[in-house]
């Protein structure tokens, strides 16, 4: 339809829905009444020719060409906002919330020394950190409902931009006492015993070399390369999972009470020999190096306080006293 037929206020309404999947939750969000947004809705859904929104399991379901609208209205907002904005993003007198999705990898590792650098220059700037163990991240960056998202990535959409914070490699964890620790470690006394996995999405499903492709974003599942590699073995070597968990903080309490055997993300590994009593063993081959990125719709380079912090998370992870604290410990 004609855009100069349409109120752009029934877009901001569109915008919010998206984001709560919740009638209340955007009336909230726009301080106008649930009944208002009802309305709201039904004009957009007869000029649309669109039931945009359906009831579902987990609230207000977007329909398939809500979801090809999207990113676009958001897109357009955006760009309406910022024309319309004169005033300059001023971190000591900003209060606003960013909304990061990660890993608790990202919690333990990145998330201090960025509230260290970024609390005295911005002290009302919030952070909202939620879980990356869901296949729809990618989609909730589309709908502005997360700002970041920090994980391992390989391949992404051109709507999408990446920040690398740090280089990861993996390492090798039991407990201490283990049986391992008592003479060289080569592959095939490493499958004599069973293993712990971290599967950040809870299923296997749909992950190929440990990437999982979600909306064209292909992301690691897990940093476990004896499971994956096992099946091209030419010695006939079988890996056993015994456990699969969804979080790295899980693993050592397991590694602890058992001979089981765990592949971590090293500065991950290195704490986890510090707090609770592990140790790291000599790897029998080339340990394999990732990068850990931060990912944002490209809107957020309009956005000076997207920008400002994206600067900001950069800083902190590159600075070298913080790197000295990351490698503090080093087995």
């Amino acid at each position: 339809m004609p855009i100069r037929r349409l109120d752009l206020n029934l877009l901001r309404v569109f915008e919010a829905v998206m984001q709560h999947r919740s009638v209340i939750g955007a009336s909230r969000e726009l301080r106008i009444t649930p009944s208002a947004v009802s309305h709201a809705l039904a004009r957009l859904r007869q000029s649309l020719e669109d039931d945009l929104f359906v009831p579902g399991t987990s609230g207000m379901e977007p329909t398939a060409r809500a979801l090809q609208l999207s990113s676009g209205i958001a897109d357009g907002l955006g760009r309406i906002a910022d024309a319309m904005s004169t005033k300059a993003f001023i971190p000591s007198e900003a209060v606003r919330t960013f909304r990061i999705a990660a890993t608790d990898y990202a919690a333990v590792i990145v998330l201090p020394r960025v509230v260290a650098r970024i609390a005295p220059l911005a002290p009302q700037i919030d952070l909202r950190v939620f879980p990356l163990n869901r296949m729809d991240v990618v989609r909730h960056l589309d709908d502005g409902r997360v700002d970041f998202v920090i994980g391992w990535f390989a391949d992404l959409p051109d709507r999408m931009r990446r920040t690398t914070l740090l280089q990861e490699s993996e390492a090798v964890v039991v407990r201490r006492g283990h049986p391992l620790a008592a003479g060289p470690v080569t592959r095939e006394r490493l499958f004599e015993f069973p293993h712990v996995v971290v599967e950040l999405t809870g299923s296997e499903e749909g992950a190929t070399d440990g990437f999982i492709d979600d909306r064209g974003v292909s992301r690691r599942v897990w940093v476990e390369r004896l499971i994956l590699e096992a099946a091209d073995s030419d010695k006939g070597l079988t890996g056993r999972v015994a456990v699969s968990v969804p979080h790295y903080a899980a693993v050592p309490p397991l590694l602890q009470v058992s001979d089981m055997v765990a592949t971590l993300p090293r500065l991950l590994a290195i704490r986890a020999v510090e707090q609770s009593g592990l140790a790291i063993l000599d790897l029998p081959f080339e340990p394999q190096r990732v990068n850990l990125d931060m990912i944002r719709h490209q809107r957020a380079e309009r956005d000076p306080g997207a920008c400002w912090l994206i600067r900001q998370i950069a800083a902190a992870m590159a600075d070298p006293d913080t790197l000295n604290v990351v490698h503090h410990g080093a087995v």
